[in-house]
């Protein structure tokens, strides 16, 4: 906080979990005075052998409520560094961005990434019944999902939001306007991402039509240890279950079953 309000670009790499006993400081240093301090928050999400004690799951929401702040979370690694560059031009407001421990996508890193307009998702997929919106490295599963909707003959759009915080309003509206069903995907607790959503289509009325919604997120344990993607299978988080939600949604009987 100091050395952001002496006009440096400060920022502070830390474990997701490891934030939680700096929260206080997070808001009385940082937010209140609406200095731009930039949270680098590693191991967002499940981690894996490490287990509970350092599992990224609470951010989202913790975060979330703080007025002002930017918070963010990459679906890859180009979508990272377009995060790390993002945060270091903005200078009136403190910013987070979120990454999970492990490998990444694989996709090429630009050598010079441009900063992401704020508050602005994509939309990765098109289609037209179902619509995903990931938030984080939760897309590859979702893209996979849409696949397996599609052989079942349901048209699924995919998105990734890139922000928890502030939303892309316009990019959710159109996707609860011109869809039957919205799915919203998030490695993080309850009243993280999906929340945030259901408040805005609240706000807006777009729930009065009778959008079919779902919020994909942990579970409300705090799980054991084992490999992520077991432990993503277990959380409800891969692709069968995020198809299996949509269908389910819409009155479809599943015919395979769901692998854990």
């Amino acid at each position: 906080a100091g050395l952001a309000a002496d006009g440096m670009k400060p920022v502070c790499a830390i474990y997701s979990t490891f934030l939680q006993r700096g929260y206080d400081q997070v808001v009385h240093d940082v937010a209140i005075q609406k200095l731009p301090v930039r949270f680098a928050m590693d191991r967002a999400g499940l981690v894996g052998a490490d287990g509970a004690t350092h599992a990224g799951s609470f951010d989202i929401g913790f975060m979330g409520a703080l007025p002002g702040m930017v918070l963010m979370a990459a679906a890859d690694e180009a979508d990272l560094a377009a995060m790390i560059a993002t945060s270091l031009e903005i200078d009136d407001r403190p910013s987070a961005f979120r990454y999970p421990r492990g490998d990444g996508v694989g996709v090429e890193i630009p050598e010079l990434a441009a900063p992401l307009e704020i508050g602005k998702g994509r939309v990765v997929r098109e289609g037209t019944t179902v619509a995903i919106l990931s938030l984080g490295t939760r897309l590859q599963e979702s893209l996979k999902a849409a696949d397996v909707l599609a052989a079942r003959g349901v048209s699924a759009t995919v998105a990734d939001a890139r922000f928890a915080k502030p939303l892309d309003a316009d990019l959710i509206l159109r996707l609860a306007r011109e869809h039957e069903c919205l799915i919203t995907v998030e490695e993080g607790a309850m009243g993280g991402f999906g929340a945030f959503v259901l408040q805005l289509l609240a706000e807006k009325g777009a729930l009065d039509a009778g959008l079919k919604i779902r919020t994909l997120h942990l579970p409300d344990v705090f799980q054991d240890q084992d490999n992520p993607v077991a432990m993503y299978a277990t959380a409800g988080l891969n692709a069968d279950h995020i198809a299996a939600a949509a269908l389910q949604a819409l009155g479809v009987e599943a015919t395979r079953a769901v692998r854990a």
